[in-house]
């Protein structure tokens, strides 16, 4: 295979304590190689990257590109289409739907035109499983994976219940076996099921889950130690409950106290960092500095922020309370589903308003997770895409992170109440172009445990973004010059170039085949299609990398 030589670049990699090195880059065979003893004639084509920047390609490790959910919003958005530019069939694109929710084929080419090489979908029923396979190999360019929801799965909180935790751990290891899915997922573990049977929620994290005698706690708790038990490469992903009620940041902290003496990563986080009452939007504020004083002195927490950015987008989510709270806010259509024993969803537009000081404060929260973190190699960059924004919004927050006269100059025009309820007016930090690599690439690589992403040492990824430096932020980081997947050049200024599908990642740990019956017999008195039928074939997986880690993650 040919080799690539990226010359005079000024790098940027972290992860190896290169802050601004300025260097060359070479790559074979899809993977960053040691540069060769004689470097003359040993490249087959060189890109001059003199003045430029050259980072690992971006890693979103948290949002909403596949599954149900997300084809039930492509179908209930038609007026998100008309008013969206839409991606124009090339030599080497086809055609595609952008907006709040694009389609697959504009996903990979967003994604791309972005700087990142590596996306994953945050929420996916099991049982939906193997379509969510084919829509992803349909999403070209950019490699990916997905989450396997199981906090709300019935089979889990029967084994919790009953104090199983051989027959927990066989389950989990199977079901992200059947799925091809490569992290478990809790979303407002226990709620979900209680909003199916009775139309309530879980409101604290020690409130009994209808017909299980089991609480969110318990579940947490169960599926943290499993999950660190099987070594999976990424720890339990959880996305709290109460999502997105004013007071809720008390459930949050309870949450982190029930992870003591665990692993766990704490999505979109912004939504979970409310003060207030939840019948007086009056007394909603952020929480942010006690939160963060208590994630930055425990190191077995990560998080990803879920910023919310202004305009129109669309949520969606595996929290069907959640779903019906927001329609009743915003009075807009609204779409509710179960998935049998597995998840619920629901999906609302929304829009984010900058005259809104309920909305203002939600955007300034978020920002606040990034500026109180101390150590940046626990946190990743997140719209939890769509539901607070469009992933390309992220150069508007790195602007905005690195850029404390850019944030005043957004505070001064927002409704004058956001800053006696945050403390964003009070923080001067300003991210430096190595912390923005961390917060986008390499700790979200470490994150996921993937060792091979996220950097440019020798055995890396060949997956680079190269910037060409300019004093807005933004432009700089929405136009990359060059970007490079598997070793190969898919972007050049702008321009789609020939490229492939990417690759699934995924993960599939050993378990206990002795369960295996167990499962099968509850599955036959439950399901409405056969176990047999259940499991995802190997031939929907496409181009896939098993990843495996012999230690917990971090």
């Amino acid at each position: 295979m040919a080799t690539l030589r990226i010359s005079g670049g000024t790098i940027v990699d972290p992860a190896n304590r290169a802050s601004a090195v300025v260097g060359d880059l070479w790559i074979r065979d899809g993977r960053v190689i040691e540069p060769p003893s004689d470097p003359e004639g040993s490249a087959d084509r060189t890109l001059d990257a003199t003045g430029m920047i050259v980072m690992p390609g971006g890693v979103d490790m948290h949002c909403h590109i596949a599954g149900p959910k997300v084809n039930a919003a492509r179908k209930m958005r038609p007026e998100d289409k008309r008013t969206s530019r839409p991606v124009v069939r090339t030599l080497h694109t086809r055609s595609g739907t952008t907006g709040s929710v694009p389609s697959t084929f504009a996903t990979g080419y967003l994604y791309a035109g972005l700087g990142y090489t590596t996306a994953f979908d945050a929420a996916v029923p099991p049982l939906h499983a193997r379509h969510v396979h084919e829509e992803l190999h349909d999403t070209p360019i950019i490699d990916k994976g997905f989450y396997v929801l199981m906090g709300n799965n019935h089979y889990v909180l029967k084994q919790v219940a009953a104090g199983e935790p051989e027959r927990l751990k066989a389950y989990i290891a199977w079901l992200l076996n059947a799925a091809g899915g490569y992290a478990a997922k809790l979303v407002n573990p226990g709620g979900v099921e209680v909003w199916k049977t009775t139309g309530g929620n879980a409101g604290s994290i020690d409130d009994p889950v209808t017909h299980f005698n089991v609480s969110p706690r318990q579940i947490i708790r169960e599926v943290a130690r499993t999950v660190q038990e099987l070594q999976l490469p990424h720890r339990v992903h959880i996305h709290c409950n109460n999502l997105g009620v004013p007071g809720n940041w008390q459930t949050t902290l309870e949450t982190m106290h029930a992870l003591e003496g665990h692993q766990g990563h704490l999505t979109h986080i912004q939504f979970h960092s409310y003060g207030g009452d939840p019948n007086d939007q009056h007394t909603f504020c952020s929480k942010v500095p006690q939160l963060a004083e208590y994630v930055n002195s425990h190191d077995n927490l990560t998080i990803d922020v879920g910023q919310v950015m202004f305009g129109e987008t669309t949520s969606m989510t595996g929290d069907g309370p959640l779903g019906y709270f927001l329609h009743q806010v915003f009075g807009r259509k609204w779409f509710s589903s179960d998935t049998e024993m597995e998840a619920g969803c629901g999906i609302v537009p929304i829009e984010y308003k900058d005259k809104s000081l309920v909305h203002a404060l939600q955007w300034a929260i978020g920002l606040e997770w990034y500026l109180l973190m101390e150590d940046p190699w626990r946190v990743a960059m997140s719209t939890d895409h769509p539901n607070g924004g469009s992933f390309l919004a992220y150069p508007e927050i790195i602007a905005l992170l690195m850029d404390r006269g850019l944030r005043k100059d957004v505070l001064s025009r927002l409704p004058a109440g956001v800053t006696d309820r945050c403390t964003l007016g009070d923080l001067n930090r300003e991210y430096t172009l190595e912390e923005i690599a961390i917060i986008t690439r390499a700790a979200p690589a470490r994150m996921l445990g993937l060792t091979c992403k996220g950097h440019l040492g020798p055995g890396a990824d060949a997956d680079v973004t190269i910037y060409q430096p300019n004093d807005d932020k933004q432009l700089m980081f929405e136009l990359p010059r060059y970007v490079i997947h598997a070793g190969a050049v898919v972007v050049d200024d702008g321009q789609i170039l020939p490229h492939t599908d990417g690759r699934l990642l995924h993960v599939a740990p050993s378990f206990d085949a002795g369960c295996v019956p167990d499962i099968q017999e509850w599955f036959e008195d439950n399901y409405s299609i056969r176990f047999r039928n259940y499991p995802v074939d190997a031939a929907y997986l496409g181009p896939n990398e098993l990843i495996a880690s012999n230690e917990p993650s971090m």
